[in-house]
């Protein structure tokens, strides 16, 4: 049986459409491996600049704002009863003045080392996996909430102690905008809504 002109249309269609694209990507190819080698060549030489410029200057990067360590080991395995959304609140000071992207990278701070104290070393009286894995497993939940000062923000630290609840408090080197050993953002959990509303109950969302 003859082939009908449309599938002889068909087949020239797909040959040529092989032929170029296969010419295309024997031409493209070499010369775009050659730019993203380049574009890394380019990079590294930059970032070489960039670590030789820091090694001699003070870095003023919000995120590269190394804070002094503030951590108590809490036992929160007694919490782990109590039902309900498991949450991170993280209190930032109103009196500080600092920028919306000096407190992201505050907050980043706090939250990190709140989750290294509970979730990252068994030998440490904080850890608590069944809480941890409570609060990853529902979204990681996270809430921004008002401090007015610092004395304000120590009573929720003792209280939060107190009450068995995972806590860090993040002082500022002292680098960028504000004196260094500022007390800047409170991380209270992983833990239970209910134990931190009777903490934070009283303040606003940031």
């Amino acid at each position: 049986m003859a082939p009908s002109s449309l599938n002889l249309a068909v087949l020239f269609s797909l040959s040529a459409l092989s032929l170029t694209t296969g010419y295309y990507l024997g031409q493209v190819t070499p010369s775009r491996k050659d730019e993203i080698q380049e574009l890394l060549k380019q990079a590294k030489i930059k970032a070489e600049k960039e670590e030789d410029q820091d090694d001699g200057d003070e870095d003023e990067d919000e995120d590269e704002d190394e804070d002094d360590d503030e951590g108590i080991e809490v036992d929160s395995i007694c919490l782990n009863d109590i039902p309900g959304e498991v949450r991170m609140a993280l209190v930032i000071r109103q009196d500080l003045g600092m920028t919306k992207g000096k407190i992201a990278a505050q907050c980043c701070h706090a939250a990190l080392a709140c989750f290294r104290l509970i979730a990252c070393d068994p030998s440490k009286a904080s850890y608590n996996p069944d809480m941890t894995h409570r609060w990853l497993a529902r979204g990681q939940a996270k809430i921004t909430l008002k401090c007015p000062d610092k004395e304000t923000m120590d009573e929720l630290f003792a209280k939060a102690i107190a009450l068995g609840v995972n806590s860090y408090v993040v002082h500022d080197a002292g680098r960028t905008q504000i004196a260094a050993g500022s007390a800047t953002v409170l991380g209270l959990g992983p833990a239970p809504k209910a134990i931190l509303d009777q903490i934070t109950g009283d303040l606003k969302l940031y």
